[in-house]
């Protein structure tokens, strides 16, 4: 089984927000394949599963906020006794440009909390990850930044970048990280 794990915060005031990238991603795979999420208390997340042919993946959106995001991963890698090689880890960056997408074999946390909590949780920063941009952040706080709503334009561009994303998840999974980052980053 392999986790993508889509970095958001839970509740409706931050559904359409630069934070919630990585759910809006999640949330696109699984309307395509019509699957619902149901919560898991125990796991700290609203969870589904995929399969594909032989395939099966986990899709999760922890409900512990950004910042503690780690704790779901690590629950539900623990449960399904998932290897840290089998998960993807989805979340915005505001140091990449609105629309662009990149993928990443490891590295460090650069700033975003979600991530510095997955590599903390998960006890390695050699962990896949594919970022969504949601930049150029203007001349005011990060915090405040990823907490506002995408204006329409905005959201038109970032659907163009979530179809591109998924293109990418399925070419990561078929072809390995190299390929797709040569082909997406």
């Amino acid at each position: 089984m392999k986790l993508i794990a889509g970095l958001g915060n839970i509740g409706n005031k931050y559904t359409f927000t630069r934070h919630n990238a990585g759910f809006m991603l999640i949330d696109s795979i699984a309307l395509n394949s019509k699957l619902s999420f149901r919560e898991n208390s125990k796991l700290k997340c609203l969870m589904t599963n995929l399969r594909n042919g032989v395939d099966e993946y986990m899709l999760i959106k922890p409900t512990t906020f950004m910042n503690l995001s780690g704790e779901a991963v690590r629950a539900v890698m623990d449960y399904y006794k998932i290897d840290v090689k089998d998960v993807l880890i989805v979340f915005d960056d505001i140091s990449l440009e609105l629309g662009k997408i990149r993928f990443r074999s490891n590295g460090s946390d650069g700033g975003h909390n979600g991530i510095k909590s997955v590599i903390q949780h998960v006890g390695t920063q050699n962990i896949a990850r594919l970022k969504i941009g949601i930049g150029p952040q203007p001349n005011i706080p990060s915090e405040v930044f990823v907490l506002q709503n995408f204006s329409k334009e905005e959201l038109e561009t970032l659907k163009e970048a979530i179809c591109k994303a998924k293109e990418g998840i399925a070419c990561y999974y078929t072809e390995g990280i190299q390929a797709a980052q040569n082909k997406f980053n």
